[in-house]
């Protein structure tokens, strides 16, 4: 598989990347639809041997224990060296008034235990989970970059906020001449559009990577409407993201089937390319529960739709709330 760079950085990642919060303890955490260790390893595995260099996880994932699972794996099935290994800060991980956020205190604690329970001595990518409204930006962004200095971690990204937010971190910190974020790991695909409208042409502008999660709206656009999972019947957050305007939703999904059925390829295949063709996107991240979901992913690489094929898809998406960034 080809790789690109990630942003304007010397990192060669692939185009796609393997979001593992899949992989986890069921009964760790807020995800009891996630896949213990043993039925974990192999989607791993087939990533690796397919030539995806590009794995993201985070700390709160199954309390701790997606980090653990992916850690052992990619030692026994990867090198090093060529893996790009990305995790996240942010979200409660013990009782306590320090137990969550990104104050110098929980940073310097989460990225050792991080580093700890990956089994590795730094991390490729070391991302913010969301804004932190009750710490200074300066603090964090200082954090980060002494966690760099002291070689925990290549480098740094942010995930979902506003684009004030993300601008006023980037001009800090070329202000004080600390670490600057790489990366963007934000809320996009065909049913939530919203970062469209700012966060990507300032992404682009600035030369930041863009890694957006749940390109597939979770499973919403990979299957006809009314086809339910176990994912999406216990998915809190899945609930509150979509579902918004079901009309527009339901057309959205059906143009991504006519035009998976036309080609002759699965949904997931036309539902990623779209999200891969957004101008900016370096790695959509992608999830896998089933090894068709590693197949078709990669097809997707293969796939570019036309423009005829991209008004098809996006006509029927109404303007809506922003969502994701909690």
């Amino acid at each position: 598989m080809k790789t690109i760079k990630l942003g304007r950085t010397g990192l060669d990642v692939t185009p796609l990347c393997l979001g593992c919060m899949s992989y986890g303890v069921p009964d760790a955490g807020t995800h009891p639809w996630s896949m213990p260790e043993e039925e974990s390893r192999p989607f791993i595995r087939r990533a690796i041997e397919l030539g995806i260099n590009f794995f993201d996880t985070a700390n709160a994932y199954s309390a701790g224990t997606s980090e653990e699972i992916v850690g052992r794996a990619l030692k026994d099935f990867g090198n090093r060296d060529e893996l790009v290994i990305a995790t996240k800060v942010f979200n409660r991980m013990h009782d306590g008034p320090n137990g969550m956020g990104l104050s110098r205190k929980a940073i310097f604690s989460e990225i050792d235990k991080s580093l700890k329970r990956l089994g590795t001595d730094y991390v490729d990518l070391y991302q913010i989970h969301r804004w932190d409204y009750r710490t200074p930006i300066e603090e964090t962004l200082e954090a980060l970059h002494d966690v760099v200095k002291a070689g925990k971690a290549r480098y740094v990204g942010a995930s979902s906020m506003h684009a004030w937010q993300f601008a006023k971190a980037l001009h800090l910190s070329e202000r004080h001449g600390w670490t600057r974020f790489v990366t963007m790991q934000n809320h996009l695909n065909l049913l939530y559009r919203e970062e469209e409208r700012e966060m990507l042409p300032l992404c682009r502008d600035e030369g930041i990577g863009v890694i957006p999660w749940s390109p597939m709206a979770r499973g919403r656009l990979t299957r006809p409407w009314d086809e339910a999972t176990k994912r999406f019947d216990t998915d809190e957050v899945a609930k509150k993201l979509y579902r918004v305007d079901e009309d527009a939703e339901k057309a959205i999904v059906d143009a991504v089937g006519e035009v998976a059925k036309a080609r002759g390829v699965a949904r997931a295949q036309v539902a990623l390319a779209w999200t891969r063709q957004k101008p900016g996107v370096t790695a959509p991240i992608i999830g896998a529960t089933k090894m068709r979901h590693l197949d078709d992913a990669v097809a997707s690489l293969d796939i570019e739709l036309t423009a005829d094929e991209i008004a098809a898809l996006e006509a029927p998406y109404l303007p809506r709330a922003v969502a994701g960034f909690s």
